[in-house]
């Protein structure tokens, strides 16, 4: 698909605190929303590579944003610290969950911008280029 076929960019700024969504050409996001992410406690059992292997169900039961912050049922996560993302199999969910429900958008049709901290790693950097592609 040539640029000009190409529907306009995803923006996605992940923020500590909050993440800010939406479209390049609109003037403000369309969604500002915490950068948290809500899994089960049977999912969180053992370490991060202990929880990557979990399939199933388990993957699917998260919440992200407000509705994370108001399931007390769940335990509640912020992947990012100091604007570095520290846990890279929930921040990947985050991910999904922004692009596909609250942006409603098919990467194959869009180019994608994300903002990173003024110090982030080049490592880190890869690894969310290699993550997009």
């Amino acid at each position: 698909m040539s640029i000009q076929g190409r529907l306009p960019a995803c923006v996605i700024d992940n923020g500590t605190g909050y993440t800010k969504m939406g479209f390049a050409g609109n003037t403000e996001p369309q969604f500002i929303l915490p950068s948290a992410i809500a899994i089960k406690e049977s999912a969180k059992v053992g370490d991060k590579n202990q929880r990557r292997t979990t399939k199933g169900v388990e993957d699917l039961d998260f919440f992200i944003g407000d509705e994370a912050v108001e399931k007390p049922q769940y335990s509640t996560k912020w992947p990012i610290r100091h604007g570095i993302v520290e846990d890279w199999d929930l921040m990947e969910r985050f991910w999904e969950q922004c692009i596909f429900k609250y942006l409603r958008a098919e990467p194959e049709d869009h180019y994608f911008l994300l903002t990173e901290p003024p110090l982030n790693t080049p490592e880190n950097r890869e690894y969310t280029a290699g993550k997009l592609n």
